[in-house]
């Protein structure tokens, strides 16, 4: 998975948008982890700290509650700092929830990405030199040259896998496998990028480079698989952890689904309103209210056959993030042995970007939720999900998520 960015995430690695050169006069004024930042940093209410080697960047991850362990590594060139990403230089992105850091060793800026629910994302940088007063700087245009791109028209996550050669250059043919999420197996995963963690005899794109320019799509996988080190593959000095967890890339993978799929509706159901539909009906958002639903409850995720074991304590980090429900439940409990969680139900179901979808939108996915959770929609799609499952997901949220409508109660 590579992300594209113009700045960061995925190019994040990353939500109710149309895509536009800036933000328009009528819009509601930004309310994102990054505007936030930027205006305390502009009001003197907070600075950032400069280290040496490393720069802004702990302390950037640190006012945006962003953990280091959340880092991956991505060696194609697939940024607008391209020119300085190479397998011997890759870019670190760091993220969480609402936001996310791309940090490339030698380069001008970091790349920054914020979700926010009223204009989709929204992107800012931070010059990587020292000064007295750092200061965040909006983006706009550049940015949507790649996250405009591929969602029906709405801002979008990009995280790509590729074929790299040596120096990072993707093969752009018809072989081209591009953005992916929880539902692309495991084989066509992370091409472009290093990834370290065990998982068995199943096997990935990662760590590899098609070397032979007239086969430039044979990658030379051998010794690519099951890595707990990247040591020797480049300088782990100039990053602020040395690895680029499988736990956090397939967590990653999973949240620029979701992401995406919540942009797009929300575009969707304006265009509709736009284009005089009173109540913003139209078998298209139907369809794309489905899609979201059977996608926030892993309806498509391909088994994994060995378990996944992550380097870092991502893991246990992540899930400790969430709200847990009076049994001690978790929507960010990890699995790892046969799926990514252990309870089928995205924990993008409490971010600001789910709850700032509009209201009658947000009332029809609420209702398809509820009818597949208790049974009322048994459908061939949610098979998959057992009676365990259902029960288990519809009792975690009615206890740790607000503002479910009044006809939600426990089994």
């Amino acid at each position: 998975m590579t992300t594209r960015a113009c700045l960061p995430v995925t190019c994040f690695v990353a939500l109710a948008a149309v895509v536009v050169t800036a933000q328009a006069p009528t819009d509601p004024p930004s309310n994102d982890a990054l505007t936030r930042l930027s205006l305390k940093l502009e009001r003197g209410e907070t600075t950032l700290e400069y280290r040496p080697t490393v720069g802004y960047l702990p302390s950037l991850l640190e006012h945006l509650d962003i953990n280091v362990d959340s880092q991956t590594l991505v060696f194609s060139k697939t940024s607008f700092q391209h020119a300085i990403i190479h397998p011997k230089n890759p870019r670190a992105l760091y993220f969480n929830d609402e936001v996310a850091v791309g940090s490339v060793p030698g380069g001008d800026v970091y790349e920054l990405l914020a979700l926010e629910p009223s204009h989709g994302m929204v992107f800012y940088s931070l010059n990587t030199r020292q000064v007295d007063r750092p200061k965040l700087q909006r983006r706009a245009i550049e940015c949507t040259f790649c996250h405009g791109m591929g969602n029906a028209g709405a801002l979008s996550l990009v995280a790509a896998s590729v074929y790299p050669d040596p120096d990072g250059v993707p093969a752009y043919t018809s072989s081209f496998i591009g953005t992916i999420d929880h539902r692309t197996p495991f084989a066509q995963r992370w091409g472009g990028w290093y990834v370290t963690g065990t998982h068995g005899s199943q096997t990935h794109m990662g760590n590899a480079v098609a070397a032979d320019p007239a086969r430039p799509l044979d990658l030379e996988q051998a010794g690519s698989q099951n890595l707990t080190t990247l040591q020797g593959r480049f300088d782990l000095s100039k990053y602020l952890t040395t690895s680029s967890d499988i736990v956090a890339l397939m967590t990653l993978d999973h949240q620029v689904g979701v992401v995406n799929r919540i942009n797009a509706l929300a575009f969707l159901y304006g265009r509709t309103l736009r284009d005089g539909s009173a109540n913003g009906s139209s078998g298209q958002i139907d369809d794309q209210v489905n899609d979201l639903v059977g996608y926030l409850l892993f309806a498509d995720e391909p088994r994994l056959s060995d378990p996944v074991v992550g380097t870092s304590t991502f893991t246990t980090t992540f899930a400790r993030r969430g709200p847990r429900d009076a049994k001690g439940r978790s929507l960010r409990d990890f699995d790892l042995k046969t799926r990514l969680f252990t309870y089928p139900m995205s924990y993008m179901v409490y971010s600001a970007l789910f709850d700032g979808l509009p209201p009658p939108l947000l009332e029809r996915v609420y209702r398809r939720l509820y009818d597949v959770l208790t049974g009322t929609d048994r459908g061939a799609r949610f098979a998959v999900l057992s009676e365990t499952d259902r029960r288990a997901v519809l009792e975690i949220l009615v206890d740790t998520k607000p503002g479910l409508p009044g006809y939600w109660r426990r089994p």
